[in-house]
């Protein structure tokens, strides 16, 4: 039994990634998504064990010490990790892995996995961006400002992975991570340089 293909996925908070996951997983047997460890509080509508493992910093800690993690990373105050064991068990029995996790995560599983398939997700625009993340009603205008500032760090890592999706049209941008994940990582389009992304990276980056 070959192993399966981990997928790394990566975005800034506002364009879509976790809704982008869902939408391209339907149908897909063999595929899942890693369930992170974190110790920032449950957002309303989140479970522990199907959005995330939420666990106190000192159980953070005490897992990281004893290298559980395959990556752990800070963001935005709150910690993240993801568990080595079991995303190691799904792989070595030939099912396919998604982690949705920040470009500091994601450096540090391509250093462990060489042949990961690597994903970054961009909003259409800055404007779109914070439009989004104000509809979200979650957070303060002083807290909005701190995630646009964090969300253009993260995108400023972008060329770091082997393809980019615009999230313009939500249910294009599915059905295309959704081909990229049947095809293990096929994807004509990879680091297209086209002046329209181009354009949109300096709108983003500015």
């Amino acid at each position: 039994m070959s192993e399966g293909t981990l997928f790394i996925i990566s975005a800034p908070s506002g364009a879509g990634k976790t809704s982008l996951i869902k939408c391209a997983l339907k149908g897909l047997d063999n595929v899942s998504v890693s369930i992170s460890h974190t110790t920032r509080l449950p957002r309303p509508g989140e479970s522990d064990g199907i959005n995330y493992h939420f666990i106190s910093q000192c159980e953070f800690e005490s897992m990281k010490k004893e290298s559980k993690f395959l990556e752990s990373a800070q963001v935005h105050g709150n910690y993240y990790g993801t568990s080595r064991d079991c995303v190691e068990k799904i792989l070595l029995k030939g099912g396919d892995v998604v982690l949705e996790i920040d470009w500091q995560g994601a450096n540090q599983v391509r250093e462990i996995f060489d042949n990961c398939c690597s994903i970054f997700i961009l909003p259409p625009s800055k404007d779109e961006l914070r439009r989004r993340l104000i509809k979200r009603g979650q957070d303060k205008e002083e807290t909005i400002k701190k995630r646009v500032a964090a969300a253009q760090e993260e995108m400023s890592h972008y060329n770091e992975a082997n393809i980019i999706i615009v999230n313009d049209d939500f249910q294009a941008s599915c059905s295309r991570l959704k081909a990229i994940l049947e095809k293990q990582c096929d994807d004509n389009s990879t680091k297209s340089a086209d002046q329209k992304l181009n354009i949109l990276l300096t709108d983003l980056l500015s």
